[in-house]
């Protein structure tokens, strides 16, 4: 059985205790960049070494209801995909 993800509060207490700030100027730090990555998304906003979240146009297609399988149409929309970077490929595989 694999192991859970860690919550949002053992990584805020990894993240005090390894950087010896208190976890409530952590928590407003991840906060922070949490804002501005949002705020950012729309140009592209990189986090070095982790990722880059990039907003993407998908196009208008046909797609299936798999319950009928009635043929749908599908509009085009606008995503936001979040790019691993080569590093962080590198460490985990």
């Amino acid at each position: 059985m694999a192991e859970k993800a860690l919550t949002k509060n053992q990584i805020l207490t990894a993240l005090s205790e390894t950087t010896e700030l208190s976890k409530k100027d952590v928590t407003l730090v991840v906060e922070e960049l949490v804002k501005l990555a949002y705020a950012e998304a729309d140009k592209g906003f990189t986090i070095p070494g982790l990722g880059k979240l990039v907003k993407q146009e998908r196009a208008a297609r046909k797609g299936r209801n798999p319950a009928t399988g009635e043929e749908i149409d599908i509009p085009a929309k606008t995503v936001l995909k979040f790019r691993i970077a080569k590093a962080a490929k590198d460490a985990v595989l």
